[in-house]
């Protein structure tokens, strides 16, 4: 039945001619042949050649890892939902030398033969840039590719290549099936005719080479030179002759139309260009489909909708990894668009903007996506309106499109359908013709490239925001001593989002390590680095390191890593008991310290080198500070913007530290309130310590001779100290892991014995000696006569450690506290 659809018009055949011959580029090709989740099953020689990898190596391997194909196009080499045919450039790495190669691709989707799911096809553009393609006329060669730059031999400069497609039909589909067939491997010639088929029903790969040449001129004298005389094409009868001038020049009439023609080309182009801008201004789906909407109504259409498939909208707001990657039978869309000019609210009813519905199968909303053509329709006759509106049980569309010209386009990127743009106009305008269709579909395949330009753009910013939460601390960790608070906020616009990190970190004795640093560059990469330097400095930091050796170990590792690794840090150590403080730079931002009196001041730090560098030393600067002082650390975010330097930005961040003694968390809250722009450029982290100290009478220390009688004298110390803590109900425990410390200490030491007892939230104690050798644990059979200590001090106690101190060790463990009974009358 002619229900009165048609695909809009395709060419009967755009291939060029000279001299009545096809002329034919001549390049080598690369082609692979792939399964539905992208497996090579064939790989040729040029494809060796081209991308540096043997065939043994490339079939049955992944083309995504094996080409590391940059992340925007892997969806491409394993079509799902609607495939299209994927025509475009990108660099592939060579495995050979690391190299970047600028790869045509010609990718088809297609539907058997086997498993076979997809033809890749693949040209080096910078080849065929530099030397340009060799040429045939027919199956003549004429000029074959050369190794020499086609300048010197042609005289022509070749300006760009771009991969593209030409439909072909009648005669040309027989003349180009051969070439087609003579690249692929030997198979089943059913097999081969199969694939060709669908090759060619998608358009014959090609390239647009854009050419400038000096043309030498030749005067004419009428006729023909000899040399190229070729019969000449007779008129059939009935045929009207172009109108001539008796004086050889053309007709007035004709004239004047082709100046009309040519004015009304110039008019669209110009409309063209500017609504190409307005259109690929955002990376919003929404913006996108609003802007082309708005270019289009009322200057080139009465009504415009468009319709973005269901898994595109969800994917612009779902968290990254719901989706999933086929689309079904049923085609969900939502009419993210509506922009007509009627008087406001005529079809909010009938179409309204954000519904999502089911569209019929058999439509030609569902048909152009599927066919990857435009659908026009000059004039939907109310019995098409009937037939349409019949397939929407739920509404009545015949009001809205009857005696109106149709047209659907679908948005394809990447050989990937996103939705269809639906335009119509009413009966008193014309139709749409083939210049407003190859308009309308030049602008929807660039509103279609902006959608997916944003979606790959919002995943991108998904991983890295999920890579950097997954990589930041959770919750501040609890010290005695000391109070820990932090914010972080991401840059607004998420290209920005970098590598800025900061930790909390214990120490043996107490001591709290604190660091921030920031990552130099922006997105995932920086990302990723934040990550491992975070690792490196807790690795680090468990070493009890100087800050001063703890960055020069970590500029030594970053520069191991690669030239990309710089980052600025700052590495402080707080001691509660000693009630000071080492720090020490690598070109970060310097901290605030606010007094318990609420006065604030920058603290003077040397500058150093960001991590990376290398080649300069670091320094390690020490101060006292107050109990119930604030120590505030953040990144350049907070401080810097482009209409204030960082100095200016330090001195607006004391002034709102200055003043009464806040909680941490107001603090934070209220620097933040102050000082984060509208529009964070930057990550944004900060750091406020609260610096409590522990009080001394819950301090003790003894120096202890190294003589073995001093065991039991130490035993009869703790006890008696425990008891003056109220803590008698550990003395046991904590007295027989004391004596085995020492005892260790004695035996496999050197020099000077210090035992320090710290109650905090836990029971601390500390046994140092001048000796190098850390204390491990091993294991210790029935029959051994050593070993079993630090296996009682590991079962016995909550947490055991050991460390180097710069002048021997340390080894420690803390004990729960009991809870605390009031005591009697």
């Amino acid at each position: 039945m002619n229900t009165g659809i048609r695909m809009a018009r395709v060419p009967e055949a755009t291939a060029p001619r000279l001299l009545e011959q096809h002329l034919l580029g001549v390049a080598r090709m690369a082609v692979i042949m792939l399964t539905r989740k992208g497996k090579v099953t064939h790989w040729n020689q040029a494809a060796d050649e081209l991308f540096g990898v043997d065939r043994g190596r490339a079939v049955g391997q992944s083309v995504h890892t094996l080409l590391r194909l940059p992340q925007e196009y892997q969806d491409t080499f394993a079509p799902s939902g609607f495939p299209h045919v994927w025509c475009g450039t990108c660099f592939v790495p060579r495995p050979d030398d690391d190299s970047l190669a600028e790869i045509a691709w010609w990718v088809y989707p297609l539907e058997g033969p086997g498993r076979i799911r997809a033809l890749a096809l693949a040209a080096d553009v910078r080849r065929l840039r530099e030397e340009g393609p060799g040429l045939a006329m027919g199956d003549v060669l004429v000029v074959p590719p050369s190794d020499r730059p086609a300048q010197a031999e042609t005289g022509l400069r070749v300006l760009r290549v771009e991969p593209t497609l030409v439909p072909v039909a009648g005669r040309d589909r027989d003349r180009l099936r051969r070439p087609l067939m003579e690249m692929l491997p030997l198979m089943e010639p059913d097999t081969s005719e199969q694939i060709v088929a669908q090759v060619l029903a998608r358009g014959y790969p090609a390239v647009h080479v854009g050419v400038t040449v000096r043309l030498p001129i030749v005067p004419y004298w009428g006729g023909m030179p000899r040399a190229l005389r070729i019969k000449p094409r007779v008129a059939t009868p009935g045929q009207v002759r172009e109108p001539v001038h008796p004086q050889g020049r053309r007709h007035p009439r004709r004239a004047h139309s082709e100046e009309l023609e040519n004015m009304r080309v110039r008019e669209r182009l110009a409309f063209l260009s500017e609504a190409g801008e307005q259109v690929a201004s955002s990376l919003d789906h929404i913006q996108t489909s609003r802007a082309l909407a708005g270019v289009l109504v009322p200057r080139f259409a009465d009504f415009a909708a468009l319709q973005l498939l269901e898994e595109v909208v969800q994917e612009f707001v779902l968290p990254f990894g719901e989706l999933g990657d086929e689309l079904g039978d049923v085609t969900t869309v939502r009419r993210v668009v509506v922009v007509h000019d009627d008087e406001p609210g005529r079809w909010d009813d009938t179409v309204p903007e954000g519904e999502t519905l089911v569209l019929p199968p058999g439509s030609p909303f569902v048909e152009s996506m599927k066919s990857g053509q435009s659908v026009h329709i000059p004039q939907v006759t109310p019995e098409l309106a009937e037939q349409i509106s019949a397939q929407f049980t739920d509404r009545d569309l015949r009001p809205l499109i009857s005696d109106r010209a149709l047209l659907i386009v679908p948005l394809i990127a990447r050989g990937k359908v996103f939705g269809n743009l639906v335009l119509m106009r009413r009966s008193d305008r014309p139709f749409f013709d083939d210049m407003d269709l190859d308009m309308v579909e030049e602008l929807s395949r660039r509103a279609a490239m902006g959608i997916d330009n944003g979606r790959l753009y919002r995943r991108e910013v998904r991983v890295v925001q999920q890579l950097q939460r997954s990589m930041l601390p959770t919750d501040p960790p609890e010290i005695a001593g000391a109070r820990v608070c932090y914010r972080y906020l991401p840059a607004s616009e998420a290209a920005q989002v970098g590598g800025d990190w900061f930790d909390a970190i214990p120490l043996p004795g107490s001591r709290l390590a604190i660091v921030v640093g920031d990552v130099m560059g922006h997105g995932l990469t920086s990302a990723a680095i934040m990550g491992q330097l975070r690792t490196a400095v807790l690795t680090l930091a468990a070493q009890d390191l100087r800050p001063d050796r703890l960055l020069r170990q970590l500029d030594d590792l970053s520069q191991r890593l690669g030239e990309d690794y710089i980052a600025t840090c700052l590495y402080v150590v707080y001691d509660p008991v000693a009630r000071r403080c080492q720090l020490a730079n690598a070109g970060h931002v310097p901290p605030i310290l606010v007094s318990p009196r609420g006065q604030s001041a920058v603290v003077e730090v040397p500058s150093g080198v960001p991590i990376g560098v290398g080649d300069e030393p670091f320094e390690t600067i020490e101060f006292e500070v107050e109990d119930d002082s604030q120590l505030v650390l953040c990144t350049d975010g907070l401080v810097e913007r482009r209409d204030r330097d960082l100095d200016e930005g330090l001195a607006v961040l004391c002034a709102q530290l200055t003043g009464a003694s806040r909680s941490l968390d107001v603090t934070c809250d209220a620097l933040l309130a102050a000082l984060t722009p509208d529009v964070r450029m930057d990550d944004i982290a900060l750091l406020a310590v609260g610096l409590d100290g522990i009080p001394p009478q819950d301090v003790t220390a003894w120096d202890l001779s190294a003589e073995p009688s001093m065991v039991p004298k130490t035993r009869a110390m703790v006890r008696e100290r425990l008891r003056d803590w109220r803590l008698a109900e550990i003395s046991d425990t904590v007295e027989l892991l004391v004596s085995e410390l020492v005892t260790n200490a004695l035996v496999h030491g050197a020099g000077e014995i210090v035992l320090r007892l710290i109650r905090a939230s836990t029971l601390l104690c500390e046994v140092r000696d001048d000796g190098h050798e850390l204390p491990y644990l091993c294991s210790a059979d029935d029959s051994a006569e050593s070993g079993r200590g630090l296996q009682l001090v590991s079962f016995l106690a909550e947490r055991w450690g050991t460390n180097r101190t710069e002048n021997g060790k340390v080894v420690w463990f803390e004990h729960a506290l009991p809870e605390l009974r009031p005591s009697g009358p």
